[in-house]
């Protein structure tokens, strides 16, 4: 979502760099660029005007001009406000040993009922006792994707009847916690294509039933500024103590990430990153600042590497020098379990860098060569070597590829074997990964 944003911002700096000293005018232009290129992320015109003044205010001063590095001074200036424009610090909604209720408020097509279930999923995982309540009464089998979501996660699911009362729902609710406890309730519901008192009042009267501890709001991040009066509105009609951006892996523009907590006031607690179920992240501002301007987010990196089950990697030297075809597609296996390959790129500073110029990650090259190791032995994937003319037809038959295919794999791992070697003996240069990863890009 922030990658148009990014590129741009990253191109201002890059003018930046090298000069040696900066003057005012220098300055000054760079931040009218940067405005520019806020407002053409649709980011809120008075977020764009604060922010640059910001910036402008603190860049343009004999501390900053005059130092070693100005250029690094001011971009570290813009990452600094862009933190603050997105909240800070990190915010995450208050959990209690017990009488935790989430009520999950939005417009229809927000994501309100596949959020509901990554809470779910991300809390179990936790050691929490969730329950989900199925209050969306309103669209078509909304109660039954959040059956099938709390099958998928192990979770039980309260249904709401249709007509059912707020307060008899809240009675219901408070009946099945004393015959099972749960910790952590999460309450799906209802939303419209338009704000309507309707809706408010429905909510209103559910939130009077169920007295949530946590109004948190989930907001389309892909219909940019529109969605911010709606948080107003909900914020003054039902009360909003956080906010889910989700949706942020599409391909908008990204103002409305950029805008909400400084529109509304009101701290972003979880970011959507992808339709899977543990596609839900805490949101950090200060993460989300260092990728927008192309500095990676490696704690978020080791946390996703952290998070995956059985890993036992050994990368000591003689594990690198050894590097087979087995170990190339584990760890294949391991960087799909966190995303996309240019997603994981994006958290390594510089990384997205390396590829060759006007390249791209090719997901579907990615899958291919995962096929074209999967045909081979065992025998063949610990020692490529015994890999001749006849085998390597019968593998890109069994892969369903061709063997042009297969010799452009054994020349991507050979520079990725010999990368790994580097790496046992030295830091590795930004040259040997951009080598390795290029057989991976698509122009």
């Amino acid at each position: 979502m922030f990658q148009n944003l990014g590129d741009r911002l990253q191109s201002v700096f890059e003018g930046l760099r090298g000069r040696g000293k900066l003057s005012e005018a220098d300055v000054t232009a760079a931040l009218r660029e940067v405005r520019v290129a806020l407002l053409e992320a649709d980011v809120n015109l008075e977020v764009a005007r604060d922010l640059t003044k910001r910036v402008q205010e603190k860049a343009i001063g004999s501390e900053t001009l005059l130092s070693l590095n100005p250029d690094q001074r001011v971009i570290a200036i813009v990452q600094e406000e862009l933190r603050e424009v997105l909240g800070g610090s990190a915010v995450q909604p208050t959990l209690r040993n017990e009488g935790n209720v989430w009520l999950l408020m939005g417009l229809q097509g927000a994501g309100k009922t596949t959020t509901a279930g990554k809470l779910a999923y991300k809390y179990k995982a936790q050691g929490r006792r969730p329950l989900l309540v199925a209050a969306d009464t309103q669209r078509p089998a909304a109660r039954e994707q959040l059956k099938v979501l709390g099958r998928q996660v192990g979770v039980p699911v309260l249904e709401v009847e249709d007509g059912e009362s707020p307060e008899v729902t809240g009675q219901r609710l408070r009946a099945a916690l004393k015959a099972d406890f749960r910790d952590l309730v999460i309450v799906d519901t209802a939303g419209r294509l338009q704000i309507d008192d309707a809706l408010m009042d429905e909510l209103a009267a559910l939130r009077d039933a169920v007295g949530p501890s946590e109004r948190m709001l989930v907001v389309d991040a892909m219909t940019g500024q529109q969605s911010l009066p709606v948080a107003r509105t909900f914020d003054e009609r039902v009360g909003v103590s956080g906010l889910i951006l989700t949706k942020l892996d599409g391909d908008a523009r990204g103002g409305a990430a950029l805008s909400a907590r400084h529109v509304t006031g009101k701290p972003i607690y979880f970011a959507g990153m992808s339709e899977k179920i543990d596609g839900l992240e805490a949101f950090h501002p200060d993460r989300v600042a260092g990728r927008i301007l192309g500095m990676g987010d490696v704690l978020t990196l080791i946390e996703k590497t952290r998070a995956l089950e059985g890993d036992d990697d050994d990368t000591s030297p003689k594990k690198l020098t050894d590097f087979s075809l087995q170990d190339m597609l584990t760890q294949m296996r391991k960087l799909k379990q966190m995303g996309s390959f240019g997603d994981v790129l994006k958290m390594i500073p510089g990384a997205s860098k390396m590829l060759p110029a006007g390249a791209e990650i090719d997901e579907r090259e990615i899958a291919r060569v995962e096929a074209i190791i999967s045909s081979m032995t065992e025998a063949e994937r610990l020692d490529p070597r015994v890999l001749n003319a006849s085998r390597r037809k019968r593998i890109a038959r069994g892969s369903g590829t061709t063997v042009q295919d297969v010799n452009r794999l054994m020349k991507t791992y050979q520079d990725m074997r010999k990368m790994m070697k580097q790496m046992g003996r030295k830091p590795p240069g930004g040259k040997g990964l951009g080598k390795g990863m290029g057989a991976f890009g698509k122009r």
